[in-house]
């Protein structure tokens, strides 16, 4: 029996590649095997070839497999273009419609299934993939049973027959791959595991869910990839809770109807990618001066332009940061796990209130649409802080003729926040320059002091911010020090053993702070440290960049990927030892 294996499903996108990874994941989620999918898939709406790749483990990881135990082809393509990733003694398992056929050098056994025919024979060519789910199912040894809840999860809605002839496509599919394999020596059988009721989700399901736990009500955005799941998920939750959802015309309006709502003290949100994020820089700066809440998602993936779509890549640091013009406190958060992402978008709603500022949460492709398995979420940890604002707060009566101070001058940097409505609090709001009142000036001494006032907001943030460096410190001095952000988490994390039966002394430090930056927490590591490596998903090292810029250091050394595809262990393994 084995502890773990990794198995794709590939053909082209639009004939059901998504769902038979889903049904096969789901599935194997609920008997309580850990799980971690990346899909790859072209950036149109149908054609082009499109794979998703499941790990199944007995123990926790969370990132993608080196290699291939078992493929599932619905074309000669996924063949041609994945046969390399396969074990020795690897399985592919295609449908015969397209005469497959196994390449030079391929290191396993092919199985030609009819997927097609016996779907057709039970009515339709599109339960194909429940057929390929079947024969993926007889290799692991699990039962047909095992996909009832399942399939009855997803087809319930269109009828007990429909539910009924995708389960008999499951049986049949077993069944003949049983036929087909009785006399080879094949065991991709899993050791059996306690059912634990784990989720398994996406990053930006989790990050919708912790807006909705936050007390996020409104959301404006535009849809684009990879973020459109956040607005998906809360356009069906958000009505619950006597919420809603706005589809703007662009990012520019999804960023000023975000600001507009949380100045009128309904906690909203937006999410984009990286084209997105630079229409909404100005409005950023709007968020900044009139001292307004404000959290955006920014899920990064391929640029510049339209760049790739649906590729991976981590290279919007530097433009969440400096991309606005003048200087605003920007706060920029990086979780880097799927439940992190839960949490942290409730803390971004705490701390844009906190400090009237904008907060930027950033994910990655591969963490906003790759799919983990994540614990029970622990609802009692919820914690909603806003601040200086209390709405039925009962303030002084004003003269006649006097508006109220919400820009007052404050020690920490942080004037008591108002919305319309409150009695007595009348003011005025602009994006220029103003006063106390919210009155423009363009008086220097007024300037230097609202800027000063402003600037003062995040002095101790780094300190004060629960986490800002997630530490893996297994030495007290290290020879090497790995350093990343977002989802490169699980991939470090997995070479470290690897680098240690070398006899390295490793540690690690995943960055969810970038800005402020938390330049203390990173110089003491990078201190006990001979050496280090940046694990990065783009080109310019951005990370290293900034590490440089706020720490300092002559032993910064950089990985950096930008093809498109996440990083998988050996690559970084390999790297590593070479750099040293």
């Amino acid at each position: 029996m084995m502890k773990q294996l990794s198995w794709k499903v590939g053909g082209q996108q639009g004939e059901g590649i998504e769902s038979t990874g889903e049904i096969f994941s789901m599935a194997l989620n609920r008997l309580g095997y850990y799980l971690y999918g990346y899909r790859h898939f072209s950036s149109r709406i149908k054609g082009g070839h499109t794979n998703n790749k499941i790990r199944v483990s007995t123990t926790p990881m969370n990132a993608i497999s080196d290699d291939l135990n078992i493929l599932v082809a619905f074309d000669q393509e996924t063949i041609d273009l994945n046969h390399h990733e396969l074990v020795d003694g690897g399985v592919i398992i295609a449908d015969s419609k397209f005469n497959p056929v196994k390449p030079d050098g391929a290191k396993a056994s092919l199985f030609s299934i009819p997927f097609t025919e016996i779907a057709n024979e039970l009515g339709t060519s599109l339960m194909k993939n429940m057929v390929a789910v079947g024969a993926s199912s007889a290799l692991l040894g699990v039962k047909p049973e095992d996909f009832s809840s399942v399939v009855k999860q997803i087809f319930s809605r269109k009828g007990e027959a429909v539910v009924e002839k995708n389960m008999q496509a499951i049986k049949k599919g077993m069944d003949y791959f049983n036929k087909e394999a009785k006399d080879e020596a094949l065991d991709f059988r899993l050791e059996p595991v306690e059912m634990k009721g784990r989720m398994f989700m996406i990053g930006n399901d989790a990050i919708a869910l912790g807006a909705l736990a936050g007390g996020a009500r409104f959301m404006p955005a535009y849809p684009i990839t990879p973020a459109s799941e956040i607005m998906e998920y809360l356009i069906k939750k958000l009505p619950e809770y006597g919420g809603t959802v706005i589809q703007t015309e662009d990012e520019i309006a999804a960023c000023t109807m975000a600001i507009g709502a949380n100045y009128a003290g309904v906690r909203s949100l937006t999410a984009s990618a990286g084209p997105g994020l630079s229409l909404m820089m100005e409005s950023i700066g709007l968020s900044g001066i009139t001292e307004t809440p404000l959290v955006i998602v920014d899920t990064q993936r391929g640029g510049p332009s339209t760049g790739l779509p649906t590729k991976q890549e981590q290279s919007d640091i530097m433009a969440m940061i400096y991309g606005t013009h003048g200087e605003i406190p920007k706060i920029v958060m990086a979780p880097s796990t799927v439940e992190e992402a839960f949490y942290d978008t409730i803390e971004a709603f705490n701390l844009a209130e906190e400090y009237q500022c904008p907060v930027i949460l950033v994910s990655d492709l591969a963490l906003s649409l790759g799919k983990q398995t994540v614990e029970p979420l622990d609802y009692d940890k919820i914690e909603i802080r806003r601040g200086k604002f209390d709405p039925s707060e009962e303030l002084p009566e004003l003269e006649k003729n006097v508006y109220y101070k919400r820009y007052e001058e404050a020690e920490d940097g942080i004037s008591k926040r108002v919305i319309p409505g409150m009695k007595n609090a009348i003011h005025h709001v602009t994006g220029v320059e103003h006063n106390e009142q919210g009155k423009p000036s363009e008086s220097p001494d007024n300037r230097k002091i609202q800027m000063d006032k402003r600037l003062r907001k995040l002095t101790n943030l780094a300190e004060n911010f629960k986490t800002p460096v997630y530490k893996d410190e297994r030495h007290e001095e290290a020879d090497l020090l790995i350093v990343g952000f977002n989802s490169t988490r699980g991939t470090i994390q997995e070479v470290m053993p690897r680098l240690e039966n070398d006899g390295l002394k490793v540690n690690h430090a995943h960055v969810r702070l970038l800005h402020p930056f938390p330049k203390e927490q990173v110089k003491e590591m990078i201190d006990r440290a001979k050496q280090v490596v940046v694990i990065e998903n783009n080109a310019t090292g951005q990370l290293a960049q900034l590490i440089k810029m706020e720490v300092g250091s002559d032993k910064l050394k950089t990985l950096n990927k930008y093809d498109g595809n996440p990083f998988l262990p050996q690559e970084v393994y390999q790297s590593c030892k070479e750099l040293l």
